[in-house]
């Protein structure tokens, strides 16, 4: 398997730790702040926050497990074990979603008197210690998928901290306490929406589909202009994580070349992957009227 090298971002395992204690600071606030208030909203806000400090133990976790080296037994190291926390903080999005929506159903149809000043300043308190997470986490998230999940989760939070915070407001000064159920349904609707769309992402890079940005057809045309090329086929494009993108493919040659030959024909092959896919790891096996089926994409 060839490797095209490129730079790589460090993902920071100490900002997860931070926000982690953060989060379970605020979720502790939170818990006794929404008993003694009577704020479902305010507990909403605590049991996604909990569900977060779980998410962000389990991203640390992965994200230690990924930099573990490869070995005769796991040939791929760990590198996997980040999409398996990103499929399953999304996943515990989309319940904890749920569990809100059935209790503010339950709360708006029997209402009752709320104490919005403590609501109102523990709702301040989640936005800075969420928005402070989220800031640790940000540049993080733009290069793996478990930092991204982590990072929605703690973005979420905030959102709905804000959102607890108007709501307080309202019930303050103009006494709308069901403005309490409203709103944690709409936190709960929100974390559907950012739920599913990472659950279906990961489940894709889990599954080993192509990529979304991968055409396979435009693909195959851009090898196909190389000198020496007959047809690509059996072609498999998956991602191993975020960093790593790859591909397998038999490589019929249009003449019988010696290897030292066909090696050069590999290094163009390589590059034009790399440069105009982003492909970084090629497994390419080389054939020459090898009788076998040379559609591009073949059932085993």
């Amino acid at each position: 398997m060839s490797e095209v090298h490129i730079h790589k971002h460090e993902v920071k395992g100490k900002n997860l730790v931070l926000s982690i204690i953060l989060n379970l600071i605020i979720t502790i606030a939170q818990v006794v702040g929404g008993i003694i208030s009577g704020s479902l909203a305010l507990i909403s806000d605590a049991l996604h926050n909990f569900s977060d400090v779980l998410s962000l133990v389990f991203s640390l976790i992965a994200h230690k497990l990924s930099r573990r080296k490869a070995s005769i037994n796991n040939t791929f190291g760990y590198k996997r074990a980040e999409l398996i926390a990103a499929f399953v903080n999304a996943s515990t999005l989309v319940i904890v979603a749920f569990i809100l929506i059935y209790g503010a159903i339950g709360r708006f149809i029997s209402p009752h008197p709320i104490e919005s000043g403590l609501v109102i300043w523990l709702a301040l308190l989640g936005i800075i210690v969420n928005g402070l997470s989220v800031v640790f986490l940000r540049k993080d998230a733009e290069h793996n998928i478990n930092m991204k999940s982590a990072y929605l989760h703690l973005l979420t939070d905030m959102m709905a901290s804000v959102a607890v915070l108007v709501g307080g407001l309202l019930m303050k000064f103009y006494g709308w306490f069901w403005v309490d159920s409203v709103m944690t349904i709409a936190i709960a609707i929100y974390l559907i929406v950012v739920g599913v769309k990472l659950l279906i992402t990961s489940t894709k890079m889990l599954m080993l589909f192509t990529p979304d940005f991968i055409d396979i057809k435009e693909l195959v045309r851009e090898v196909h202009k190389i000198p020496g090329v007959n047809k690509l086929h059996h072609i498999h494009v998956w991602h191993l994580n975020d960093e790593e993108l790859h591909l397998e493919a038999h490589l019929d040659c249009s003449q019988d070349i010696k290897m030292s030959e066909f090696n050069e024909l590999l290094h163009e092959v390589e590059q034009v992957l790399f440069l105009k896919f982003n492909i970084n790891h090629i497994n390419i096996q080389p054939e020459f009227k090898k009788q076998d089926p040379k559609h591009f994409i073949v059932q085993d």
